[in-house]
């Protein structure tokens, strides 16, 4: 499940660190976070929709990475973060 473009637009705005930042890793771990979420909805109605499963542990996976590279770079940042998105309660 992809994110609408408005959507998107709005999650770069909130998460970006300089004006036109769409590329930090705060911007890529909110959007994957919001593909994330989007597809568990997906599958509570499509519990057997195995191939969309593979794309979604990919996407867990590719934001576990970028998680740990923020942490190892600035836990202040990191810290924020996943705050912000409500993840590791």
């Amino acid at each position: 499940m992809t994110v609408a473009a408005d959507r998107k637009q709005e999650i770069i705005k909130e998460y970006a660190t300089a004006e036109g930042d769409t590329g930090s890793p705060e911007v890529q771990v909110a959007i994957l976070t919001e593909r994330i979420r989007n597809l568990t909805d997906h599958f509570k109605a499509n519990h057997k929709d195995n191939h969309s499963r593979r794309g979604l542990l990919m996407m867990v996976n590719k934001r576990r990475s970028l998680l740990a590279y923020l942490k190892k770079i600035d836990v202040a940042r990191y810290n924020e973060l996943i705050q912000k998105l409500g993840l590791r309660k």
